[in-house]
């Protein structure tokens, strides 16, 4: 009697220990799934330093266009004579006319010219719309003379409003602004003649 007994005990007990495990297992493998989850980058991380292209298709002479690449703003914008001779007016204003200290990426060969643009569309200007000194956005101010927050001698480009940092219709900062340098220019390439790639050029150097 006691033998039967004891191995009914010895039964229940087995099953509730096998159910234990199994409850257990089934835990421990819900709780590993999201750990070795952590190790995967997230698509977003992934997709943050890849190439991206901008259709600039319908950007009109004078105006602007902004994309997200590697989470930062880029600016595009499409030039007009004036805003070109613009450049020209503000050679002698500005702290770094030919980009000689650069801010967190060097300039591209094919942009080291007055216009920071590629020779074969001189009139298209990419810059990465980070300030240089606290990393704001400079908004544009693409309209020349006296303006709120502007000298009187103004020849069009981006203010910062935070502080006050200005930069010509090149994305070169003026002298005696808190931003120490000039905006970045990224690397890019024309896919078409309404696309670009940015981020990625003919070398296929991100």
């Amino acid at each position: 009697m006691a033998t039967e007994l004891d191995n009914r005990v010895d039964n229940r007990r087995r099953v509730w220990l096998i159910a234990t495990s199994v409850a257990g297992g089934i835990a421990g493998v819900t709780t590993l799934i999201p750990f070795i989850d952590s190790f995967a980058p997230p698509a977003s991380a992934t997709a943050a330093g890849a190439p991206v292209h901008a259709d600039i298709s319908n950007l009109r002479p004078g105006s602007m266009m902004t994309v997200a690449w590697r989470g930062k703003p880029v600016f595009i914008v499409n030039r007009t004579e004036a805003m070109m001779a613009a450049v020209v007016q503000a050679d002698p204003m500005v702290a770094d006319p030919h980009t000689d200290h650069p801010f967190s990426m060097p300039l591209p060969s094919y942009c080291r010219n007055e216009y920071r643009s590629r020779p074969d569309h001189p009139h298209l200007l990419v810059v990465v719309g980070v300030c240089t000194h606290l990393g704001c956005t400079p908004v544009p101010r693409f309209q020349s003379g006296p303006q709120p927050g502007l000298p009187d001698n103004w020849p069009g480009g981006f203010l910062c409003p935070c502080h006050g940092s200005t930069y010509d219709l090149a994305g070169r900062v003026f002298k005696d602004k808190p931003a120490p340098q000039n905006l970045d220019v990224p690397r890019f390439m024309f896919v078409s003649t309404a696309n670009i790639l940015i981020g990625e050029d003919e070398n296929k150097t991100s």
